[in-house]
């Protein structure tokens, strides 16, 4: 298709940064292409050999500058995004969804805990709702409250519910950490919150301006808020539960800062990291 290779030879030239959920121009021209185009995932060849009309030739082009020279990632272009092999609305109120978690819950967080025995889940700082509508169709018998600080990032949330029509099992829930909630308590406790420290923060690429930076910024070493988890997180799981969190590059500084802690960091096939897991007893020690 030589649409989709011009338009990965624009992306190219750009020097462009890629760490929204794609690691290449190929995969976000073929992002580009397909949305301008009006295409469905799985397009029939005689499709994908129809000849652009002019009005998608435009659209498309206006979507290539606005990621070369805005820098603008292509998932906020198209507002779509897929995690846990489950199609989302994803716009610049939240964090483009890129979590490794999304392994765990395919692998219904086996074998850290007998997913028959979970009812319920609480995802801290959902954003969009990736995790908390992941956790719902992978465990179809759980309730999942979906917290987030950010009343923006709750109404992407709410979209996404109500696109996997799963209102009656996903509550969305404005809450700092845990301050909304009364006495719930949970049977998994997950969570990638914002573990951006100071200096890293004025060093990311350009593309991540784009994010919302309370989703990104933890203060001065990136773990304010891993820090309220680990402290708050036993009083909020039931007997056996666990607490998934991802830290991401600050890994480091999380087993410095807390040496004590028996994390378990957990690796996955599709690669990514810097994810650990607790049980409550472990965070009681």
């Amino acid at each position: 298709m030589q649409l989709l290779a011009r338009t990965q030879r624009s992306l190219q030239r750009a020097s462009l940064h890629y760490g929204h959920g794609t690691d290449n121009a190929r995969d976000e021209a073929a992002a580009l292409v397909w949305h301008a185009l009006g295409l469905p995932l799985a397009p029939m060849p005689a499709r994908l050999a129809q000849p652009a009309s002019a009005r998608q030739l435009q659209r498309l082009e206006k979507l290539v500058q606005r990621r070369v020279q805005e820098r603008v990632p292509v998932v906020y272009l198209t507002q779509r995004c897929w995690f846990a092999g489950l199609l989302l609305h994803v716009d610049e109120r939240v964090l483009i969804p890129r979590s490794p978690i999304a392994e765990l819950i395919e692998q219904r967080f086996a074998p850290w805990i007998d997913a028959r025995r979970v009812r319920t889940i609480a995802d801290v700082g959902t954003g969009s709702g990736c995790i908390a509508i992941a956790c719902a169709r992978y465990l179809p018998r759980v309730r999942v409250d979906a917290l987030d600080i950010s009343p923006a990032a709750l109404a992407v949330t709410r979209i996404n519910i109500r696109r996997h029509r799963l209102g009656k099992r996903v509550r969305a829930l404005q809450s700092d950490h845990f301050s909304a909630l009364g006495k719930e308590a949970y049977d998994i406790i997950v969570s990638n919150p914002p573990y951006v420290g100071r200096r890293e923060m004025a060093g990311l690429p350009a593309e991540y301006r784009h994010e919302p930076e309370g989703a990104l910024a933890a203060g001065v070493d990136g773990l304010d808020s891993v820090r309220v988890l680990l402290s708050q997180g036993a009083q909020r799981l039931r007997a056996g539960g666990i607490l998934v969190v991802e830290v991401g590059n600050t890994e480091r500084e999380v087993r410095r800062s807390f040496p004590r802690l028996p994390f378990t960091w957990l690796e996955f096939e599709r690669g990514g990291g810097g994810v650990f897991l607790l049980t409550r007893e472990q965070l009681e020690t």
